[in-house]
């Protein structure tokens, strides 16, 4: 039922809640939350999320036989362990009954190749006949020139030769011999300076 009028503003009930009924905002504002996994605000980062897993099944009878049997420390998993030992056996039956011994064999001559020598001279008596040895001595070849312009087949590095000191301007020259300025012809300015113009009547 609407009451009298308070000036402009009638009153009248209410459709729902009033802000004045509640300590925080209302529910005017509504944003979903930060926290968790479901209803998260899709605007902000969310965390990745864990769960604990249950306990596992209760062992049976059928699982592993425990610690009832028995297995001994040789046993590895890949198999049983055996230390290296040696094993005797007897000399076998060969149809060959005389064998070539140590002594049948020289090893003398494959020495050199095996194990290493030093180098070793042999003394030989000289020939008789010394036709075949007359070869030509190192002063019977003429070998081209290696220096100077006149070279065979290098390259022909550049030479140079010494001469006297010139007397040009040093204390042995003669000035009196040298001409003067007088000596020679005045030179037209218009040779080699720019012409001034001339002008005739």
């Amino acid at each position: 039922m609407e009451g009298p009028w308070v000036g402009t503003w009638r009153p009248h009930p209410r459709r729902g809640p009033i802000l004045a009924e509640f300590s925080t905002p209302g529910p005017k504002y509504w944003l979903p939350g930060l926290t968790g996994h479901m209803a998260h605000d899709p605007t902000k980062d969310r965390a990745p999320a864990y769960s604990f897993r249950g306990t596992k099944a209760p062992s049976t009878d059928s699982c592993s036989p425990g610690p009832r049997y028995f297995i001994h420390p040789s046993i590895t998993k890949t198999g049983k362990y055996v230390s290296p030992s040696a094993h005797m056996m007897g000399r076998g039956k060969s149809k060959i009954e005389v064998t070539p011994g140590p002594s049948d064999y020289t090893t003398d001559p494959a020495n050199k190749h095996v194990y290493y020598t030093a180098p070793a001279n042999h003394m030989v008596f000289r020939p008789k006949d010394f036709k075949r040895f007359r070869t030509p001595g190192p002063g019977d070849y003429t070998l081209p020139r290696v220096l100077g312009p006149h070279t065979a087949y290098t390259h022909a590095e550049p030479c140079y030769s010494m001469m006297g000191k010139s007397k040009y301007q040093s204390c042995f020259q003669d000035l009196a011999k040298t001409p003067g300025p007088a000596a020679f012809a005045k030179v037209d300015l218009d040779l080699y300076k720019t012409r001034a113009p001339k002008f005739s009547m």
